[in-house]
């Protein structure tokens, strides 16, 4: 059986990096861009990262330039941008396509195993994905989902 841990990404030093690093450990996936209306849930998600990392959990932040282009061109002023305004300290990635051809492996996985309400694509940035800590995708959470109502279901994992 596929699971998350079953990927590779691509760091934003462009090395490649296997998930299998986070093997035992749950996970929430979230597609990112600095410039978006949601953008302030970084604070959300490094607060819960804050809360639960002791216990395992790790935040993959993936930026994404497909919704409207509220991407930074430069990877740089991605991770800079979220470290100085919202502290963010889970690791972020390379920039991804979460949609159509060039759709990175790892989201057309997470995709499949949930699909969105009305269909599998991703509509917008902050799409979340909660994995539990044997790699399997739990639940999906659309962009207008604010981090902290997924703490209750972040909690179980550790029960």
């Amino acid at each position: 059986m596929t699971t998350v841990y079953d990927f590779s990404v691509k760091m934003t030093n462009g090395e490649i990096k296997s998930l299998k690093e986070y093997e035992g450990n749950p996970l929430i996936i979230v597609n990112t861009a600095s410039k978006c209306g949601f953008t302030p849930q970084f604070k959300g998600l490094q607060a819960i990262y804050e809360k639960y990392k002791d216990q395992g959990l790790v935040i993959l932040g993936f930026p994404c330039d497909q919704f409207n282009n509220q991407e930074f061109a430069n990877i740089e002023e991605t991770t800079q941008f979220c470290q100085v305004n919202y502290g963010v300290t889970f690791p972020m990635f390379a920039k991804i396509d979460v949609n159509g051809e060039k759709a990175d492996p790892l989201f057309t996985f997470l995709k499949e195993e949930k699909r969105g309400l009305l269909s599998k694509n991703i509509k917008w940035n902050f799409t979340k994905f909660l994995v539990d800590s044997q790699g399997q995708v739990v639940e999906r959470y659309a962009p207008t989902v604010d981090p902290s109502r997924m703490e209750q279901d972040v909690k179980k994992l550790f029960s």
